[in-house]
């Protein structure tokens, strides 16, 4: 299973109309010159497909002796040198499939061979290999029709079917059905034609057209209170899971489906089951969604991320994986921002809406919780392999420095890794001395007894008033924004036994939360402080700006 993912209008739906046209089973397939590069009919345009054939496929069948390639794991290649006899052997035989725009929009299918010849693909044989179409408008009914190719054709799999049944349709008396009048008026008409030496004896009955075929008018019916019912009438939901229980029943397991925005019409919990049919049922699927549901249940596909310039790349699952399960709306973001915590996020939420002057959701920047640094890098790599660009705030927790600054050359600005600390310690370090009795009141002014109580704690005091924390500090030559920090970031250094985990926690009672984060961001955009980090934050706000096609700032309004 491939899941397609990025933001709107990249080009997912563009690719899978790729797939499916190379694999379309009819060759009544058109094209206009709005499929062509910049709608330049004078260059052709191609599709190739790279495909291993199903076992009911036998390449023999060709009246032209039908060559494969050879799959190395990543392309088709010349097969290699044989050891007896003198015809390449391929281990791993794939063959190459291509589709044709041509100068005069007429469409060419083509097998190609090693040697670069090629061979025409027939409809036939690309029927046999089964695509499946699923498409995001309401046009998905076709395979519950007895059109060629679809998925009912396949089931009933009889050439002669739609043949018997217009006999059997043009042998239909509809005289019955007309009235009187009717029928006085045909006679009249009859007797005009014969006058004028044309064709008589006329009669109603049910013809067929250029373009209109007898199978496009006959599916399933469905009972609905004992009333038989179009199984076209149904919602778009119920259409697509019958549609894709009638391939089941065929060539499942060999066939390619093509499914575009699969949650459409589809509660979560059905969602959930349309994604464990796909897996468990179906041979290759490529799939776009816009559904965090349909992302998270999907820990078995392949996901390819496609950005706004058009650049695709595949999604490391191992490393991405925590990702996926925790916050997979990070993958349908126009820009994703990576904060290493809840810290960073309410941060980056405040700053970010001074830049963009509003909230940067509206122009599909999300900022996502990395899960800390360990877990955050992990996921910058398997970005970073496939070129495609997130943005990220990260700490520096003095490990992996080597694989750091390499994510930061692939990243530039669009990475803001505090040098040699963290968010905290970032703004903390340069507040006046004078202000930071602040961060001891609560939004009434009086005193925060948690915030305090961590204090005292560090310093082994049941007293946990100001007085008392300052007078302890003069009498171990410390200062109060170093044990501020210490508490803020919940370090255990220096911890009583059996109290390492409760000085961790000390950071919840200051930062380490979403709200906390914002409260930091306020103290940040000080006149006083923000001058200090400017010069580091606002090359990151700008790098977001850019990359989403706004205008960057000379300097952020924060009044």
């Amino acid at each position: 299973m491939n899941l397609i993912l990025g933001g709107g209008d990249v080009g997912k739906t563009t690719i899978l109309d790729a797939v499916g046209l190379l694999l379309s089973a009819s060759n009544a397939a058109t094209i206009s010159e709005a499929d062509y590069w910049r709608r330049e009919n004078t260059d052709e345009f191609s599709i190739e497909g790279i495909v291993s054939l199903p076992l009911s496929v036998d390449p023999n069948n060709f009246s032209v002796q039908l060559m494969p390639w050879d799959w190395n794991g990543a392309d088709a290649v010349m097969p290699g040198d044989p050891q007896d006899g003198d015809v390449p052997e391929a281990k791993h035989p794939v063959y190459r499939l291509r589709v044709r725009g041509t100068a005069d929009l007429e469409l060419v299918w083509e097998i190609i061979q090693p040697d670069e010849s090629t061979i025409a693909l027939s409809a036939a044989f690309r029927k046999k290999i089964g695509l499946i179409r699923l498409s995001a408008d309401d046009r998905n009914d076709r395979d519950l029709r007895l059109v060629f190719g679809s998925a009912l054709d396949r089931l009933l799999a009889d050439p002669a079917i739609k043949a018997r049944i217009a006999k059997k349709v043009a042998e239909q008396d509809f005289s019955g059905a007309v009235g009187d009048a009717g029928v006085k008026a045909l006679e009249a008409l009859d007797q005009r034609l014969k006058a004028a030496s044309l064709p008589s004896g006329v009669k109603l009955g049910l013809t067929s057209s250029q373009g209109l075929s007898i199978g496009a008018l006959i599916g399933l019916l469905a009972d609905r209170d004992g009333v038989a019912l179009p199984m076209t009438s149904w919602g778009a939901g119920t259409r697509r899971m019958a549609a894709l229980e009638i391939a089941a029943s065929t060539q499942a397991d060999n066939s390619v489906t093509v499914i575009d925005e699969v949650e459409r019409g589809l509660e979560p919990y059905r969602l959930r089951q349309l994604i464990g049919i796909l897996k468990s049922t179906f041979g290759q699927s490529f799939v776009t969604t816009h559904s965090p549901i349909a992302i998270q249940c999907s820990a078995h596909a392949d996901l390819w991320y496609l950005d706004a310039a058009g650049a695709i790349g595949g999604l490391n699952r191992e490393k991405i994986a925590p990702q996926q399960q925790r916050d997979p709306e990070t993958f349908l973001a126009k820009l994703a921002v990576i904060a290493e915590g809840p810290t960073e996020i309410g941060f980056l939420r405040r700053l970010l809406r001074l830049a963009f002057k509003g909230d940067p959701l509206d122009c599909g920047v999300r900022v996502c919780n990395g899960q800390g640094n360990a877990q955050m890098l992990a996921l910058l790599e398997a970005i970073g392999m496939t070129g495609l660009k997130f943005a990220a705030l990260a700490d520096d927790e003095g490990v992996q420095g080597g694989r750091w600054g390499v994510v930061k050359a692939a990243m530039g600005a669009r990475l803001l890794r505090w040098e040699g600390g963290c968010t905290e310690e970032a703004v903390l370090r340069h507040l006046p001395e004078e202000r930071l009795q602040e961060f001891l009141k609560d939004a009434e002014g009086g005193s925060n007894g948690e915030r305090l109580r961590t204090l005292a704690d560090r310093l082994g005091l049941e007293d946990k008033s100001l007085p008392a924390i300052e007078a302890k500090l003069v009498a171990l030559k410390s200062s109060l924004r170093a044990l501020i920090i210490e508490a803020a970031t919940g370090k255990p250094d220096g911890s009583p036994e059996g109290k390492r985990n409760d000085w961790k926690a000390h950071g919840r009672a200051w930062f380490k939360s979403i709200a906390g984060g914002d409260e930091l961001a306020g103290y940040a955009l000080a006149d006083d402080v923000w001058p200090k980090l400017e010069g580091s934050v606002l090359p990151l706000l700008n790098a977001i700006l850019t990359s989403v096609d706004r205008p960057a700032v000379e300097h952020l309004n924060h009044v």
